[in-house]
């Protein structure tokens, strides 16, 4: 087990009390009490909209939480306790709410949980709901009952959860998931997994690899990975209801009478990474990792094995005892090798993607490259989307192509009518579209959703509104109804941001799928911030025309709530308040905040988030923080466009660094620092465009006459960070920089980073000249650097700030290092946190104040 823990303790070991008094730093008290301030429930709805979850959580996890025992395996981060992937912090409580009733919780039920809640999910029915817990040894999965969620029925108490969640099945009528292995329960046995040498070979194949962290290292990795990674699938039936379980063409389930959960294993022991049952419950797929395994990629690259086989648990085969016969043979569906030999930025040969199709019985769909996974090869299509239908055993048939690669497909509530959608890596340019396979002929194409740039915030026709069936999938909502003339039209509803040079006015639109028209249904007030979370999905008001649909508001001063909303055709009312959280930290209301714009001296416009003290007096020149991340784009239209909202309620938790509006600075927050350029060369202008935009966002601070430009501090986290050392080497523009968890030295990710295409190998000036690594002699501003022990981010190595460090020191420069223990790349312990404030503020007091 890697040393997590011991990390811990040296960095207290010279202790006598609390490692707080000591070993850790705390800022200032009016800073402690707002990062302690206890963060609003988050808000689970039914799919139905009737029902909330109001998810309860703490404002951050102590240390010893954050620094409990983890295995770091292919890529993982695995808790050996609960079989989980690792996380920093837990829920804390479950309370049911009736939308609708009273927002002062008279009428709440507090859903009873022993232990730490780590995750919730509702049946597609809305009236069960489950959740899981970790508790001493065990990983539980309860389900529970709206009607009375203070009993609970436990599923499971071995729960295993590293490559599958589980899910509801049968219309929520069952449940799938993993649990251990019994031979793989407790701790391994490390004496059986002797040491051996770790060996690696090439033999002459082109294998281009991103960098990657937490991988195997050892046989002894390789035996501890396959120690908590071996489970068997689980498909539980509930079956104390009368009503059907499943219903689709040509089947009926009838349930049984007893009451309780039948259960059904679905494979035997195997490293399992997926599992699902087809649309009539007749099949189930499942795919398992293979050998040989990698020391240079993580499991999601590994070898893996996809089969089908008949579900015994179907009721067609209840009382049969004799499971043997050709019928009952696994059917391979798909052998995939490891994944490499790949081009940088391409895909694997072979299917990609493979999942039920869900309006059809028990038929599989993938997709599969045209081009050989190469982005570079010149054809008329890359992608193509293919079916087969079970038994499996007759030659797929292929359902459509797309010209760029493929990117994804997803269901309306029209059966056999899809969203196709597609990426073209050369332009950044994504493209959707529906298909009908089932039209007469074969699949035919059929409306434009979107087409435009990624990075064209302005030209986002939004999401499809989706609702939940009752099997369980997700599907673009459709209303057909007649004009007066008696024309039939089909009606999608749109949800976006609502980006436009005025702000982000989040908007509700609804698409005519027979015309392609557009209309907008409501529009978010200038001044507030709303968005859409859902429809709801009531059939008679849908005939009639009128919408009841939820909303998420806040304003500069009021804090997120839900609420609900009707559209009568013409205009659109407040019918509720479903939520009514308090505002967490009332001390942060009377700051200044404002969207401003300016332009950088080769014309493109930027934007950026203006905060004030709330004791700010008209006229003072304030020391002044530019926090940014730099962006590409592939041209000045799309790069200067505001995608921003100075309505947005401002809330200041944990590693914020609005917290420095305490302590006296203006902020320039989100200062757009835009790379605008071919995306094959793009960085080669990285440092000039980043220097001329941070100069375009002083200018305008001072001009503005809240800025004191001898006071000027630039900051950012992983990429910003790289941005901010990099302003420093290579500008005089400000007094100190604060970077947090970057990464500096570009050689060490030599097959690209960012959106950067080329290798080291390709362009090693590039590499060089963006790299502050190779320029920490030219670093003459005081530099703070803040970086997690076990970083397991990309690229951002903690070893990438050591050596910068290293570097800054060797050439006479100022620096100062914080290395946290236990912390990835962002920090989550309140020790943690509270420590890298306090050092920030001392840090800005020294060289700033």
């Amino acid at each position: 087990m890697r040393p997590i823990v011991s990390l811990l303790s040296l960095a207290l070991a010279a202790v006598p009390a609390l490692a707080q008094d000591a070993g850790y730093l705390l800022p200032p008290p009016e800073v402690v009490e707002i990062l302690d301030a206890a963060p609003a429930p988050t808000v689970d709805l039914s799919p139905d909209g009737q029902w909330a979850l109001l998810i309860e959580r703490p404002a951050m996890p102590s240390i010893e939480e954050v620094a409990r025992p983890m295995e770091r395996l292919a890529g993982m981060r695995i808790d050996p306790v609960a079989r989980a992937r690792y996380v920093t912090g837990y829920s804390s409580g479950l309370v049911l709410r009736k939308v609708g009733a009273p927002v002062d919780g008279s009428r709440d039920v507090r859903v009873p949980v022993k232990g730490k809640l780590s995750r919730v999910m509702w049946a597609p029915d809305s009236r069960n709901f489950a959740f899981t817990t970790v508790e001493g040894e065990a990983h539980n999965l309860f389900w529970t009952h709206v009607d009375d969620p203070t009993r609970q029925d436990q599923v499971a108490d071995r729960l295993n959860t590293l490559f599958i969640s589980p899910r509801f099945v049968a219309g929520g009528r069952g449940m799938l998931y993993a649990v251990t292995a019994p031979d793989h329960l407790g701790e391994p046995e490390l004496a059986a997994m002797p040491l051996a040498p770790a060996v690696q070979e090439t033999g002459g194949e082109t294998t281009p690899t991103r960098t990657y962290q937490d991988l195997l290292e050892s046989p002894r990795d390789v035996a501890l990975f396959d120690h908590y990674a071996t489970t068997y699938v689980v498909v539980d039936l509930y079956t104390h209801r009368e009503e059907p379980m499943r219903e689709a063409p040509g089947t009926h389930y009838a349930a049984d009478e007893a009451y309780g959960f039948r259960s059904y294993a679905v494979t035997d022991d195997g490293l399992w990474t997926g599992a699902s049952l087809s649309p009539d419950m007749r099949w189930v797929l499942k795919t398992r990792l293979d050998k040989p395994y990698s020391y240079l990629l993580p499991s999601r690259s590994f070898p893996t094995v996809t089969e089908a086989e008949l579900f015994w648990g179907h009721p067609e085969f209840a009382g049969r005892t004799d499971f043997s016969g050709p019928e009952w043979d696994v059917v391979l569906i798909e052998k995939k090798p490891l994944d490499q030999n790949i081009p940088i930025g391409g895909v694997r040969t072979g299917r990609r993607s493979i999942q039920w199709y869900q309006d059809a019985p028990a038929t599989l769909v993938w997709v599969s490259a045209l081009d050989g996974g190469d982005p570079d090869a010149e054809v008329p299509a890359r992608d193509a989307w293919y079916a087969q239908d079970a038994p499996f055993t007759t030659a797929p048939r292929e359902l459509f192509r797309t010209e760029h690669r493929a990117w994804g497909m997803s269901y309306t509530e029209q059966p056999g009518l899809v969203i196709a959608g597609e990426y073209d890596r050369d332009r950044r340019w994504t493209r959707s579209f529906l298909v009908d396979l089932d039209a007469e002929g074969g699949p035919a194409m059929g409306l434009v959703l979107e087409d435009r740039a990624t990075s064209d915030a302005y030209g986002d026709p939004g999401d499809p509104l989706r609702v939940t069936d009752t099997h369980g999938v997700s599907r673009a909502r459709i209303d057909a109804w007649a004009s007066a003339e008696g024309t039939p039209h089909r009606f999608m509803y749109r949800s976006g941001s609502g980006a436009s040079p005025e702000g982000v006015l989040p908007f509700l639109d609804r698409l005519d799928l027979d015309t392609g028209a557009t209309e907008r249904l409501w529009r978010c007030t200038p001044g507030t911030y709303e968005t859409v979370t859902m429809l709801l999905d009531e059939r008679s008001e849908r005939m009639a025309g009128t919408l009841g649909f939820i909303t998420r508001f806040e304003t500069k001063t009021t804090p997120p709530n839900h609420r609900l909303r009707t559209f009568d055709g013409e205009t659109s009312e407040v019918a509720a308040d479903l939520t009514a959280f308090p505002d967490p930290t009332p001390a942060m209301r009377a700051v200044h905040k404002e969207l401003v714009t300016y332009e950088r001296e080769d014309g493109v416009p930027l934007s950026a988030t203006l905060y004030l003290p709330a004791d700010y007096e008209e006229g003072a020149e304030l020391p002044l923080l530019v926090w940014a991340y730099p962006r590409e784009y592939n041209d000045a239209g799309t790069a200067g466009q505001v995608t921003a909202s100075d309505a947005r309620f401002t809330r200041v938790a944990g590693l914020s660094h609005l917290v420095l509006l305490t302590q006296g600075y203006a902020i320039l927050d989100g200062a757009t620092m835009p790379i605008v350029g071919d995306p094959e060369t793009m960085n080669d202008r990285f440092i000039e465009q980043i220097v001329t935009s941070a100069a375009a966002a002083i200018d305008y601070a001072v001009g503005r006459g809240v800025a004191d430009r001898d006071k000027v501090v630039v900051g950012g986290h992983s990429y910003g960070a790289f941005m901010t050392a990099n302003l420093l080497a290579h500008s005089d523009l400000f007094a100190t920089g604060i970077a947090r968890s970057g990464a500096y030295n570009r050689t060490l990710t030599p097959f690209g980073f960012q959106s950067e295409r080329r290798t080291f190998w390709e362009a090693p000036e590039a590499y060089f000249a963006v790299s502050p690594f190779m320029h920490a002699h030219k670093i003459d501003e005081p530099l703070l650097m803040i970086h997690g022990m076990i970083d397991n981010n990309s690229g951002t190595f903690p070893m990438q700030s050591e050596r910068l460090f290293q570097a800054i020191k060797g050439n006479g420069g100022t620096a100062r290092l914080v290395m946290l223990p236990a912390e990835s790349h962002g920090y989550r312990a309140r020790e943690s946190v509270l420590h890298a404030q306090a050092e920030t503020i001392a840090w800005l007091k020294r060289f700033v104040k």
